[in-house]
């Protein structure tokens, strides 16, 4: 089978197709032929060097995001069957550890994400796969795992209800989309920020409340300075953003981070943080239940998942140049032939 492999560490220009050895399913696994695997910022660290990959692990497929049909199960599966629709629940989990028992999952010591999704197919958990209602586009699906799970669970983490307020910096990528749609979905007034008018075009059309034009965490906290306090804060962006975004919120203000698209570090206003009595919370992925609900939401139509572009594996390189170019809106997703 063809795969669109990380064969060298660097950039886009590392991925190159490959042909590898079609899968064959274990003891509790389904092999899945792809219908879409989405490019995440988690895939972009790894083709980049800058998040636990190494050379020695080349040619290494990534793709944690997988849909598609499943062609075989192997012994002791239960509750999936060859022909059925399906997204993964990238999550990987210990299933002994005091989190894994009392929950939630995603606290796991052990946890971990699946990679291998960018491939003609799949071999997977078959427990970690939710089914998809014949309505709902395989390719779309896709898209759900990473953003619409982590943003799901930034909001529960978040603690903030209909009538709340919440700023979103960076909100065109794909786990600001989803904030954007589930903020909503759910009554929640959201400012959502942008570094171009014409990204921000594209977040009206998904639902956001207020807009904010700002290339750069300067340029933010100058849009921000006098602005009402919010409720809370969606962060993906980290570095500079942190503190600008600390400084936007009300007293006993929640933001959440879950991840460092700009930054990996952070400094910040420690004075601001415990006057004020603000929290900053971490927060990684969601559990199966999470991502169970994104499906029945998609199906509801109260969330519509956005993606930007479809990349061949041929072309896959070229959507890892897009999402390091940030010249996207929402998802992009490598899907086989």
């Amino acid at each position: 089978m063809r795969a669109a492999a990380f064969t060298a560490l660097g950039g886009p220009s590392g991925v190159e197709v490959i042909e590898l050895s079609a899968p064959t399913p274990g003891d509790g696994q389904a092999v899945v032929d792809v219908a879409g695997a989405s490019v995440n910022r988690h895939d972009l660290l790894y083709l980049q060097g800058d998040f636990r990959l190494q050379e020695r692990h080349l040619p290494f497929v990534s793709g944690v995001d997988v849909s598609g049909i499943v062609r075989d199960v192997g012994d002791g599966v239960e509750g999936v069957e060859p022909g059925d629709r399906v997204v993964l629940n990238p999550m990987q989990t210990c299933g002994s550890c005091r989190d894994c028992r009392d929950g939630p999952e995603n606290l796991c010591e052990e946890y971990s994400l699946f990679h291998g999704g960018f491939a003609e197919q799949a071999v997977v958990d078959a427990d970690r796969l939710v089914s998809v209602p014949d309505d709902v586009d395989l390719v779309t699906a896709a898209a759900l795992p990473v953003t619409y799970m982590t943003a799901w669970h930034m909001l529960r983490r978040a603690d903030v209800d209909a009538g709340d307020t919440v700023l979103i910096p960076g909100a065109t990528g794909g786990v600001g989309v989803a904030s954007t749609q589930l903020t909503d979905a759910m009554g929640i007034r959201s400012v959502c920020t942008s570094s171009s008018p014409e990204k921000l075009d594209q977040l009206s059309t998904f639902g956001a409340d207020e807009l904010l034009e700002a290339a750069d965490a300067d340029a933010l906290g100058e849009q921000l300075d006098g602005h009402e306090p919010v409720d809370a804060v969606l962060n993906h962006l980290a570095g500079p953003f942190t503190d600008v975004c600390l400084s936007a919120l009300r007293r006993n203000g929640r933001m959440v981070i879950c991840g460092r698209t700009a930054e990996k570090f952070s400094e910040i206003d420690t004075q601001d943080l415990f006057l004020g009595h603000k929290r900053i919370v971490g927060s990684t992925m969601g559990t199966q239940a999470d991502l169970e609900r994104m499906v029945g939401l998609c199906e509801a139509g109260a969330i519509a998942p956005s993606v930007h572009e479809t990349y061949s594996f041929d072309d896959a390189g070229q959507a890892f140049a897009d999402m390091q170019n940030r010249d996207v809106v929402g998802n992009l997703v490598v899907t086989p032939p």
